[in-house]
């Protein structure tokens, strides 16, 4: 009985070390998963450090082109969506053309565009584009483009009323002031800056806080934007942006320079010159442009200009 009892509890002692060797195992398999999975989501980590895009799935940034010939070879992709650019130059320089040529071009595109003149009426830049064949009427008809002449000094009036109400506080909104409520455009080009600058003559910080409200709206909204300013002296010369209205140059992402050009033998030319685009490589050199009646603006992106010019 003695000896029963002794194999009984020898047994007992086994199953016991049994048991406590299958829970340590079955510990050291949690454990172990438990490892494995924090070995992968490290990998995993790394590999967001290395590649920011797979944690993020960012989509690539849109960039757009403008059609007009020769003129997006400056650009290794194209104008970032969204980006206000300002397109400056001299009198006569041919800046409107541009801008209608690129609006014309827009529209072909499905882009509802929205043209905003506070010099030259409605009537007569759709002249202006019938007269290179662009039918303005035919993209008005279809609900892609709004031209609209605008008073400036309106808007002068608006933001004085609306600092003083505000109590000289910054709160000013754009969009009732001068955007249709009834047209929601892709792309806006405000022709000219100038014209709005002189407005506020004599008031150059209201035109400026003008011009941050109109930039942030512009932004918010995402909207593509091309803002006509003429100056009187080339950029590259070391014009220091003093002319009214300048200040905006620094709020844009991008300008675009079209230069007249004067030769020794007397007669004159065009020329173009990408001075920044923020987020987009582009070609860092001036080249050649005409206007030509069948095509409208032309740029010439592989040839020089020739010996000798005066860029004015």
């Amino acid at each position: 009985m003695a000896l029963f009892k002794k194999r009984i509890k020898e047994e007992n002692e086994v199953k016991h070390k049994q048991h406590e060797n299958k829970k340590t195992s079955k510990s050291s398999l949690s454990t172990g998963g438990k490892n494995k999975h924090n070995v992968q989501n490290i990998q995993k980590n790394i590999e967001k450090v290395k590649n920011p895009d797979v944690a993020t799935k960012k989509k690539a940034p849109v960039k757009i082109l403008t059609g007009i010939k020769g003129f997006d070879v400056l650009f290794k992709e194209g104008i970032p969506d969204g980006s206000s650019v300002i397109l400056e130059g001299g009198p006569g320089s041919g800046k409107t053309l541009f801008c209608l040529n690129l609006t014309h071009n827009m529209c072909l595109s499905g882009k509802k565009v929205l043209y905003m003149s506070f010099e030259e009426p409605a009537h007569r830049l759709m002249e202006h584009m019938d007269d290179f064949g662009w039918d303005a009427e035919k993209f008005v008809d279809k609900g892609l483009l709004k031209i609209q002449r605008f008073n400036a000094l309106d808007i002068s009036r608006s933001v004085e009323a609306l600092l003083s109400e505000a109590k000289k506080e910054l709160l000013i909104e754009v969009q009732p002031m001068i955007f249709p409520k009834d047209f929601k455009p892709d792309v806006v080009v405000i022709d000219s800056l100038t014209s709005i600058s002189s407005a506020f003559s004599g008031e150059e910080s209201r035109f400026r806080i003008y011009m941050e409200q109109l930039f942030r709206y512009l932004e918010k909204t995402n909207i593509t934007s091309f803002l006509i300013r003429e100056v009187s002296i080339p950029t590259h010369t070391g014009q220091t942006y003093s002319e009214p209205g300048s200040a905006v140059s620094f709020l844009s992402d991008g300008i675009i320079v079209i230069y007249n050009v004067a030769y020794p033998d007397g007669h004159r030319g065009m020329a173009v010159e990408v001075l920044k685009m923020r987020g987009e490589e582009i070609t860092k050199k001036i080249v050649p442009a005409n206007i030509m009646a069948d095509e409208g603006f032309v740029v010439y992106p592989d040839k020089v200009l020739e010996k000798g010019f005066i860029l004015t």
